[in-house]
């Protein structure tokens, strides 16, 4: 085979790299929303779990997270652009603990970004967020991430959705008995389905994007008063 005719997958080293959980955006201690599903009894066994994934965060991904991923990876690469999306992901994000965690992965995926990988639009963002015109989603520092390292658009999507769905998976290690064989059952069966997600994700239209998953924002927003509580949000 004639190594001149593969494409070039030097984006994908870095890739991997941002999305190991070495990689300190500080995920690991948020389990949005999850933790108080598995309090209400929604969430319980590895059927429950595979039932929220696949009923709750990927309907959000397609809907929602995936073409605002999207359209930052697509816009105009100013601050001015970005920041408007990232306002706009802020509004989305009813649950103040949403919101609170989006940010704080977010800022921290940023910073990260530009002590590793160091560029003109992350500091001029950054920038824009120190002085209070925007928020610093983790989406936008995604869809940043993406756009430096030339990633494309369906591996961005496609990373971005198995973060999201591994995280759960991870968190749930701590919530219920499921054993990490269990887990990965689980992942297994919520990522048949992701590729189709991201497919159908490319049809939204901006004015179009939007989900409202009730059983999740009542439980991240019952999380904010829980007594006891292992994560964050």
């Amino acid at each position: 085979m004639e190594t001149d005719s593969l494409p070039t997958l030097d984006w994908l080293p870095t890739l991997l790299q941002c999305a190991d959980p070495l990689f300190p955006t500080g995920s690991y201690a948020h389990s949005f929303g999850l933790e108080e599903l598995v309090r209400l009894g929604v969430v319980h066994d590895e059927n429950s779990l595979a039932d929220f994934l696949c009923r709750q965060l990927l309907p959000g991904m397609e809907k929602l997270e995936l073409p605002y991923l999207r359209f930052g990876l697509t816009c105009t690469p100013d601050v001015a652009t970005l920041s408007e999306l990232d306002r706009e992901i802020h509004a989305w994000k009813l649950a103040s603990e949403a919101r609170l965690a989006s940010i704080q992965t977010g800022n921290r995926r940023l910073a990260a970004l530009h002590k590793n990988w160091p560029s003109e639009l992350t500091s001029d963002f950054l920038s824009n967020l120190r002085e209070g015109h925007t928020f610093g989603h983790h989406l936008i520092a995604c869809a940043l991430q993406s756009r430096l390292q030339h990633i494309p658009l369906q591996a961005a999507l496609l990373w971005y959705g198995y973060q999201s769905l591994a995280g759960a998976c991870t968190a749930a290690l701590k919530l219920i008995r499921i054993g990490q064989d269990g887990c990965q059952r689980v992942l297994t069966l919520a990522l048949k389905e992701l590729p189709n997600v991201v497919t159908r994700s490319l049809t939204i239209q901006r004015n179009e994007a939007g989900c409202f998953s009730p059983l999740l924002e009542i439980a991240t927003m019952r999380h904010l008063l829980a007594e006891e509580r292992l994560f964050m949000s």
